[in-house]
């Protein structure tokens, strides 16, 4: 991480990655397309996401998430940065000379030599079902349902961990501290995300943020009534406890409220919350 001397204010907290990590700046034109931008707003023209517009012009870059070449040896030719995620992203060269992209392990280097399928070894960066992974191995980039491509633990310096198999189905401890079963059939990646550091940025100043595509928004506390509910009052008056519950624009409760449908048909396989309670099961 870069810090600054502070011969401005936000210098004095604004932290910035150094990218020693990426070794090549321009992104595989094959692999990536421009983003467009909405503004928050949907095929009418009405804002439908606050606080979102502006922002640098960014490029996706498409990822091989189903890791589907089984077998087959692929190259590690760059580590590069992702505009669209915290995690950096590897550029892998199939024997066959075909070019992708996957989220980039820690210790992943460039010249390193990956596979994928039931007979790859597991090492840091293959791609294998977990079935095939020993028990205790720390996982990123887990499939939920066989063939659907990585869902979950892609974020950067994120882990999952394989706790043991059952009955066709693995036991896996999530970063939120969830543990769930997932058919064993599901492919997962060995080892953790890179690029840990992320967590360390500190923005330090209002510009980094719009340059991130986001806007600046007013709490609905120091509103008018007219235009939010937790507006209006004398003084500094923050709502809540009897008096007022505090909403969002529209009345929804903004604080407390479970969000989850009781009846989601994936809650079966969910063994363990991630506050630690036991998940009850009809």
């Amino acid at each position: 991480m870069k810090t600054f001397r502070p011969l401005t204010p936000s210098q004095r907290y604004i932290t910035v990655q150094d990218f020693s990590d990426v070794t090549k700046t321009t992104p595989e034109r094959s692999l990536v397309y421009t983003k467009k931008k909405t503004g928050g707003r949907n095929n009418y023209g009405r804002i439908t996401a606050r606080a979102i517009g502006g922002g640098h012009k960014q490029k996706i870059r498409i990822l091989d998430f189903k890791r589907k070449k089984f077998g087959i040896e692929a190259k590690v030719v760059a580590i590069e940065y992702d505009p669209g995620r915290s995690a950096r992203i590897a550029l892998l060269e199939y024997a066959d000379q075909v070019k992708t992209y996957i989220v980039a392990p820690d210790g992943l280097k460039v010249g390193d030599s990956l596979m994928s399928g039931p007979t790859a070894p597991p090492t840091v960066g293959n791609a294998l079902p977990l079935g095939n992974i020993p028990v205790g191995v720390s996982i990123h980039s887990v499939e939920l349902l066989p063939g659907r491509g990585a869902q979950i633990v892609r974020s950067a310096g994120t882990f999952a961990t394989l706790m043991s198999r059952d009955e066709g189905y693995a036991q896996v401890r999530l970063p939120s501290g969830e543990i769930r079963r997932i058919n064993e059939k599901c492919l997962a990646t060995i080892g953790q995300v890179g690029n840990a550091q992320w967590e360390n940025v500190v923005l330090g100043k209002a510009g980094r943020n719009i340059n991130l595509g986001k806007r600046p928004m007013s709490r609905g506390m120091v509103r008018n009534p007219v235009d939010h509910p937790n507006g209006g009052g004398q003084g500094k008056s923050k709502g809540g406890g009897g008096r007022q519950h505090l909403m969002s624009p529209w009345g929804k409760l903004a604080k407390g409220k479970r969000t989850r449908n009781k009846h989601k048909l994936s809650n079966r396989f969910i063994l363990v919350r991630r506050d630690g309670r036991p998940m009850k099961h009809k």
